[in-house]
């Protein structure tokens, strides 16, 4: 007769085996195999039944392609903190027709009206949630406008539903806490966006931005990653039209600039143009400093005197650059 692991198996109880390895009883091994098939979880050392009731959590139907499995689930779709309400709230149509596509009776169009109105309503029924509407209309349109893809629109909408939480939007502007989040979650994805580009979207002066981001930074005691001018490569090349040779380049020469130590106390943006600048030179795709600088929104001057540093650190010919 086969023996289980104990009662708790045998009364069907979900294990703990995804919190904690199991262990044979007899030789005390971890090494423990699931047989989805039979249900029964073995040792792998000695052979030892461990368990024979297994519970299938999964769904039971069939599906043989992505339309058919789609036809038969029955869940809705994810829970969105891009969405006011997460999602979870009911719709009701403004076209007035049933299911089948039949137009309502008037008795019955009256009624829906009314149910509709007061769905409407109930969604949006607290200054709460009319604040995150707001917020949520107004970070969808700066996404957009940013081009920020949707992982990082939904960090930056759970960074502001904790900064609700938290009262700091209380006597602030929406749109400067909204671009402050926005910005925070683009630092803490690695896909940082210049401050200036962000309050130029946003219609916010750059000073209420900052303001607003250094005080989510104290009061939701967020770690952003130190700032590293290789993260603006692929960005800045891409709207210069600059081919991947020149990107790789462009990497190498600020990993080199890092080791020796010039990074240090300099604005990331300026390194990245000025390592742009060098690298479109020396493989024969040259960019003027105007433009570099337009697209990483710094000077002409911080291009050229980044410029000038890396090439007399890294011992670059000079020459060959003119």
């Amino acid at each position: 007769m086969d023996r289980t692991r104990g009662a708790s198996d045998r009364k069907g109880a979900v294990s703990d085996a995804a919190v904690e390895p199991i262990a044979c009883s007899e030789c005390g091994s971890i090494s423990v195999v699931e047989d989805m098939t039979r249900g029964e979880r073995v040792c792998g050392g000695c052979g030892l039944v461990l368990s024979d009731h297994r519970i299938d959590t999964g769904a039971e139907w069939r599906a043989f392609s992505s339309e058919e499995s789609d036809a038969r689930s029955r869940v809705g779709a994810p829970i969105r903190y891009t969405v006011h309400d997460k999602g979870l709230s009911t719709v009701i149509d403004w076209r007035d027709r049933d299911t089948s596509g039949k137009k309502l009776s008037p008795t019955r169009r009256s009624e829906i009206y009314r149910l509709r109105k007061w769905q409407i309503r109930s969604r949006v029924h607290s200054s709460m949630d009319r604040n995150l509407a707001q917020a949520m209309s107004e970070l969808e349109r700066l996404s957009s406008q940013l081009g920020i893809p949707s992982p990082i629109r939904e960090l930056a909408a759970l960074l502001y539903r904790k900064s609700i939480l938290q009262k700091l939007v209380r006597g602030r502007s929406i749109e400067a806490m909204v671009a402050a989040t926005l910005y925070a979650a683009c630092r803490i994805r690695k896909k940082p966006r210049p401050l200036d580009e962000v309050a130029d979207a946003s219609r916010v002066d750059k000073k209420k931005l900052g303001q607003c981001y250094r005080l989510l930074l104290r009061s939701l005691a967020i770690k952003i990653p130190l700032s590293n001018p290789i993260d603006y490569i692929s960005r800045f090349a891409s709207q210069l039209s600059l081919s991947s040779p020149v990107q790789l380049r462009t990497v190498e020469i600020l990993q080199r600039s890092r080791d020796i130590g010039l990074t240090i106390g300099r604005d990331p943006l300026g390194l990245a143009a000025a390592a742009i600048y060098v690298a479109s030179i020396m493989l024969d795709e040259r960019r003027t400093q105007r433009e570099i600088a337009e697209v990483a929104r710094v000077t002409e001057v911080t291009v050229r005197n980044r410029y000038k540093e890396i090439v007399k650190k890294l011992g670059i010919d000079s020459m060959s650059l003119s």
